[in-house]
C-alpha cells in the first residue's frame, strides 16, 4: 500500500494544516490538566490509561511503574471528585505464586446497578499474558480479590466494553502467533464468557485493540469495531447481528502509526474517535467526529509536539461532557474535558 496514497486524501477530508492551533483556542474545549504533575510523578513510566465515571466521580487507572515490561509495573488508579485529582494509589499487581509480572492495559466499566468492574492482563509480555479480573462496590475505594480469567478470555484489551441487551461485548485481541481480533461476550459480569474470532485474516490485516462503536439509523442497528493495525490505517469491520458476525475487515481513510485508538458513540447519534492523525511517530493526538462513521471530520488537535501522545481513552458522562485521557511522553496521564454540543 503505498503510504502517500492513503494519507493525502485524509489531510484534505479533514482539513488538517500545519498551523498550531493551541487546545485552548479551539471549540468545544473546556479543560485539559496533568492528573499528577510531573515532580510528585508516582512511578517512573507510565501508560494505557482508562476511566469509568462512577458515583463518586471520573475514576482513571493506567499502568505504572520503572518502565513497561518491568516486573515491578502495577495497576494505578486516581479519582476527580469534582475538585481535583486524588494522590494515586496501586491497586492491583503482578504477583503470583511463582514469581512478579508486569501488569497491563488496565480497563475500568462501572455496570449499570452493579459493580465496578477493572480488567488488566498480567504477563512477561503480550504474547503470554492473561487476563484478570477485580470488582469494586464502592466506586473504587476498596477492590476484591483479583480472579484469573479462564485461558483464551482476556476479556477488554485495550478499551471499554459495550453494554448490550443482557450482555457485555468486549473488543478484544490475541498477539500470540501474529495480530488477530476476537469479541467475546459475557452475560454475567465476567463469570462466563463466549468468544468469536479471530475475524480478521492476520496475513492481510495485522490488527489488534478494537474499539466499538453502536450506530442506530431508523430500525437499523450496526455494531462497528475500528483497529489498530500494522498496516497504516485504522481498520474496519460491522455487524448487524449485535456482534455474532462480522464484515470482512478493510482499511478506513483513517492512517494509523501502529498505536491505539478509542471512541465512543454520543448520545446524541454522533461518534467521536481519538486518535494519531499519521502513519509514523504517536504525534500528533486529534479528535474526530461522524455523523455514519463512514466519514470523518477532524475536530480538535489535542497535541502536535514531538514526543509521545499514546493510548486514548474516552467516555461520555451523564452530564453529556465527554472525558478523555492519554499517556503524555510516558510520564504522566493527561486529562481533558469537552463539550460536544460545541463540535
Amino acid at each position: 500500500m503505498n503510504s502517500y496514497m492513503l494519507l493525502m486524501p485524509i489531510v484534505m477530508t479533514l482539513g488538517l494544516s500545519g498551523q498550531d492551533i493551541k487546545i485552548e483556542h479551539q471549540r468545544g474545549f473546556l479543560k485539559s490538566e496533568f492528573i499528577y504533575s510531573l515532580a510528585e510523578r508516582p512511578t517512573p513510566q507510565c501508560h494505557a490509561s482508562t476511566l469509568a465515571e462512577t458515583e463518586r466521580g471520573i475514576l482513571v487507572a493506567w499502568f505504572g511503574g520503572t518502565e513497561e515490561r518491568h516486573p515491578d509495573v502495577g495497576i494505578w488508579t486516581s479519582l476527580n471528585d469534582g475538585v481535583g485529582w486524588s494522590t494515586p494509589v496501586e491497586v492491583a499487581n503482578g504477583v503470583q505464586q511463582d514469581g512478579r509480572f508486569p501488569c497491563w492495559n488496565p480497563v475500568l466499566y462501572q455496570a449499570p446497578s452493579g459493580p465496578l468492574l477493572l480488567f488488566y492482563k498480567v504477563g512477561p509480555n503480550p504474547r503470554e499474558w492473561w487476563g484478570m479480573l477485580m470488582t469494586s462496590m464502592d466506586a473504587g475505594q476498596t477492590w476484591s480479590e483479583p480472579v484469573r480469567l479462564p485461558d483464551g478470555i482476556w476479556g477488554p484489551i485495550k478499551n471499554k466494553p459495550l453494554q448490550l441487551p443482557g450482555a457485555l461485548l468486549c473488543g478484544t485481541s490475541s498477539e500470540e502467533d501474529g495480530w488477530e481480533v476476537y469479541f467475546q461476550i459475557t452475560g454475567d459480569l465476567g463469570k462466563t464468557w463466549t468468544s468469536i474470532g479471530p475475524i480478521n485474516n492476520k496475513d492481510e490485516f495485522a490488527a489488534i485493540q478494537p474499539t466499538l462503536f453502536l450506530h442506530i439509523e431508523k430500525k437499523d442497528t450496526t455494531l462497528i469495531a475500528l483497529t489498530r493495525t500494522k498496516q497504516g490505517c485504522i481498520a474496519e469491520v460491522r455487524s448487524k447481528d449485535m456482534g455474532k458476525k462480522w464484515s470482512p475487515m478493510k482499511c478506513t481513510k483513517l492512517p494509523n502509526p501502529d498505536s491505539g485508538i478509542d471512541g465512543v458513540s454520543l448520545a446524541d447519534g454522533r461518534h467521536l474517535l481519538v486518535y494519531n492523525h499519521t502513519q509514523k511517530g504517536r504525534t500528533p493526538l486529534n479528535v474526530a467526529l461522524s455523523k455514519n462513521s463512514k466519514k470523518w471530520t477532524n475536530m480538535l488537535r489535542l497535541e502536535d509536539a514531538r514526543g509521545e501522545y499514546s493510548y486514548p481513552a474516552v467516555i461520555q458522562s451523564s452530564d453529556g461532557l465527554v472525558h478523555i485521557t492519554y499517556t503524555w511522553k510516558r510520564q504522566t496521564i493527561k486529562y481533558v474535558l469537552l463539550d460536544p454540543n460545541d463540535l
